[in-house]
Order: structure tokens, then C-alpha cells, then sequence
């Protein structure tokens, strides 16, 4: 039986050289974390996580080293500020094989408070922690620590192999807090960002299955969508945000044609605004699935008709894509992008979209996105071979099947009037 305790209580035992694991964004246990912040005996804690929802204060402290496997605002905050904080390569999929690897003493997640039976919903996460939460809990030299709050929605994942919930039975901790989701709205779409969604539209057509992300670009192809006259969509995304909410409010997503998890839009976690928490609460149309499932490229190609839709830093004119960093610096992580694109690649009705503004704002100074060749330092995100599709506001490159010579020609084209003529210049000279 769990032990029911308060988060001072929770961060009162973990001990002044200790090392967690907790899940990306919203299944972090946040009053927990908080609550660590008013110790300052740490001598070697390291806590290991990704994409904070917040800023902890403990990430702060003399002797606390924070390893992520995906940078947000939070993560720049505290490295500009001079916490202990360092990147870890890996894919979402792979966090997996990872945390069985580091094998903490301590596994924290969020969950629901518990139901009438005492199971408490893992709610806006499953991701890659799952197995890890219950091998901690079988585990009796390890901790598995729920924190539950009334303010998560309750979720579900599919029976009998992908519950998505633990019982009050089965973990060490159970810390009762009130922490809230993160409110992370999206970002309005401009007239750069509805053209390139006028573009990516093109590419769906009634029945497809759609997986998008957060941000300008994807909330304006959702908005596009759910005022549109198509219809009948599947989902399947590594993340659930608020557009996807609104086309399911819309009445756009049916998932009765994917041929895969019929019936449910199927993700590993979700974040946006607080009526995406309220549209989820206790709703079986969407399911959480781990991530070894949802990012799965096998698992992706099968459903029908899939769209991925995902963004980039940088194109060069070969189609390589440089999607989480900026000239070298970690800027967010690598995440599903490489296995959207691949599981895309892998039934030829498939489409995966790479879709960027043509110029970015570096000092001051506009600069072009499509790149002729990327710069010295740069690290690549998705390899050249696997990318399909890219859209600026300017139009569609379609690059599969093209010679090297072709692809850079075609993507020269879609670059910003700035830029083109010297994109053209280099892409006629291309080497075959």
C-alpha cells in the first residue's frame, strides 16, 4: 500500500546524493519538484527529464545536476543562468531503453487522485516512463512516486495491454498536491503561416490520418481543417495540442478509416490550453498510448493515408533538416521528427510535410531558412534520403524521386525572393 504523503514530506526523503527520473512536460510531478527547491544540503542529486513545464528552483542549487532529452523555455532559462543542465541525444522512442539503463532509485510521474477503486490515471503523459514506473514499484531498493492532482484530466490508454493508469497498491508514494497543467497556447497564425497551411492543405484529403505538433504553422493547418469542408481525419501524434482538440470539436475526426486503432485518436502526451485538458477529461475518443507504440515508423505507415506534419530550423538544398538546434546550440530535442518522417516514407500513399517560413530574424538581420549548404557545426536532425516534403509561404517542394541536382532546384524555388536567385545559382551547379 502506498504511502500518502505531502510534497515537503515527498522531498524530505529523497536523499542529498540521490538520482530520479521523471517524465517530458506535463508528467512531471511538479509540487514534488518544487518542494525540493527548499533544501539546500544537496551534495550529488541529479534529476534526469525533458521539456520542464516550469521553472524549479532546485535546478538551481549547488550539487543538482539536470539532464534532459528536450530543451523548452524553461531549459534555456536555467542554462543562460548557469545551472548544471546538459543534453542528452536520443529520439522520444529511445528515453525508453534509456531509463531502464539509468535504472534511478527514484521514478516520478503525475497522475489523476485515485478513482473509487483506487486506480489513478496517468493523464496527460504515457511516453517512454510506463514499464520504468512499474519496475521501480517491484523494485524494493527503488521508489516509484505518483503525484496526484484533481486539476489533470483523466485519461485513458487501450485495454487490456495499454491501461495508462496505476493503482494506489502497486506504488511506493503517493504525494497529494494541486499542481495544474502547463497553459501552453499556441501561436497565432500570421499570413506567412496560413499560406503555408493553404499549401499543406492541398495534401489532405477526407480519411487521411494527421499527426501535428504545436506552434504557429500546425494551429493554422488545424484552423484551415476544422473550417474547411473536409472531414471524416484520423489522429495519430506523438502529441495532442489544442488544434487537434478543436478539430475533433469541429466534428472532423471520425477515426473510423484508418485501419489501425479504429475508433480513437491515438497519442503519447498532450499539452496546450486549458479547454484541451477540459476536452480530455474522461473522453475514450482519444487514447495514450506508450511511446514505443505511437512513434513507432511500422506502427505509423499502417495507418491509412498518414500525414505528418512537422517543422524544421533549416533545410540545405541536398534536404537535410536541422529541426532542434540553431547553429550548433541545443534549442529543443529531436523527438518523433526523424520517426514522422520515416514511418511517412514507408507506404507510398504516406506524405510527410516539412513545412518552415522561408526567413528567420538573427540579429536583428532576415535570414534564409533553405540554406545552400549548412553551415560548419551544424548537426542534423533528419537525414536527407527521408525527407518527402518541404513548404515555405512560397510553395511545395516534392522531393522524392528527384535527382540531387532536381531537389536543390526545386527548393531554391520555394526560397524567399531575397534569397532565390543565389539558391538558384548554387542549385544549377549542383553536383550530380
Amino acid at each position: 500500500m502506498a504511502e500518502i504523503l505531502t510534497p515537503a514530506e515527498a522531498a524530505a526523503l529523497v536523499r542529498p546524493v540521490d538520482d530520479m527520473a521523471v517524465p517530458l512536460g506535463p508528467g512531471i510531478p511538479g509540487s514534488f519538484l518544487h518542494a525540493l527547491d527548499a533544501r539546500d544540503d544537496w551534495e550529488a542529486l541529479r534529476i534526469n527529464g525533458a521539456l520542464l513545464p516550469d521553472l524549479f528552483g532546485v535546478m538551481m542549487k549547488p550539487g543538482v545536476s539536470y539532464r534532459s532529452g528536450f530543451y523548452g523555455p524553461a531549459e534555456r532559462f536555467l542554462i543562460a543562468s548557469g545551472a548544471d543542465v546538459q543534453f542528452v541525444p536520443s529520439d522520444f522512442r529511445g528515453f525508453i531503453s534509456l531509463m531502464a539503463g539509468l535504472s534511478t532509485r527514484i521514478v516520478g510521474t503525475m497522475a489523476t487522485p485515485p478513482d473509487g477503486d483506487g486506480w489513478m490515471s496517468l493523464s496527460l503523459h504515457a511516453g517512454a516512463h510506463v514499464d520504468e514506473l512499474r519496475r521501480a514499484a517491484a523494485d524494493p531498493d527503488r521508489i516509484c512516486l505518483v503525484e496526484t492532482s484533481a486539476k489533470f484530466p483523466r485519461t485513458f490508454g487501450l485495454e487490456p495491454e495499454h491501461p495508462h493508469r496505476l493503482h494506489v497498491d502497486e506504488v511506493d508514494w503517493v504525494i497529494e498536491g494541486d499542481y495544474a497543467p502547463i497553459n501552453l497556447p499556441d501561436a497565432p497564425a500570421g499570413e506567412i503561416e496560413r499560406r503555408i497551411a493553404e499549401f499543406a492543405t492541398h495534401f489532405i484529403h477526407d480519411g487521411c490520418t494527421l499527426q501535428t505538433g504545436i506552434g504557429s504553422i500546425p494551429n493554422a493547418i488545424a484552423i484551415a481543417l476544422a473550417e474547411g469542408p473536409g472531414g471524416g481525419y484520423g489522429v495519430h501524434s506523438e502529441m495532442f495540442t489544442t488544434g487537434l482538440a478543436r478539430l475533433h470539436m469541429a466534428g472532423k475526426v471520425t477515426n473510423t478509416s484508418k485501419g489501425i486503432f479504429e475508433g480513437v485518436s491515438i497519442t503519447t502526451f498532450a499539452a496546450g490550453e486549458p479547454d484541451l485538458y477540459e476536452f480530455l477529461d474522461g473522453n475514450r475518443d482519444v487514447a495514450f498510448l506508450p511511446v514505443n507504440v505511437v512513434n513507432s515508423p511500422e506502427v505509423i505507415s499502417r495507418n491509412a493515408d498518414m500525414i505528418t506534419i512537422n517543422g524544421a530550423m533549416a533545410v540545405d538544398l541536398s534536404g537535410q533538416i536541422v529541426a532542434d538546434t540553431i547553429t550548433g546550440n541545443q534549442f529543443s530535442g529531436i523527438g518523433g521528427h526523424e520517426d514522422f518522417v520515416a514511418g511517412a516514407a514507408l507506404e507510398g500513399s504516406d506524405r510527410s510535410l516539412v513545412c518552415l517560413p522561408s526567413q528567420a530574424t538573427v540579429d536583428g538581420q532576415q535570414v534564409s531558412r533553405i540554406v545552400p549548404k549548412l553551415p560548419a557545426g551544424s548537426v542534423v536532425t533528419t537525414p536527407r534520403h527521408m525527407t518527402d516534403t518541404v513548404i515555405t509561404e512560397y510553395g511545395t517542394a516534392e522531393l522524392q524521386g528527384l535527382t540531387v541536382r532536381e531537389r536543390a532546384l526545386a527548393l531554391a524555388a520555394i526560397g524567399h525572393p531575397d534569397s532565390r536567385s543565389e539558391l538558384l545559382a548554387v542549385a544549377e551547379v549542383w553536383p550530380a
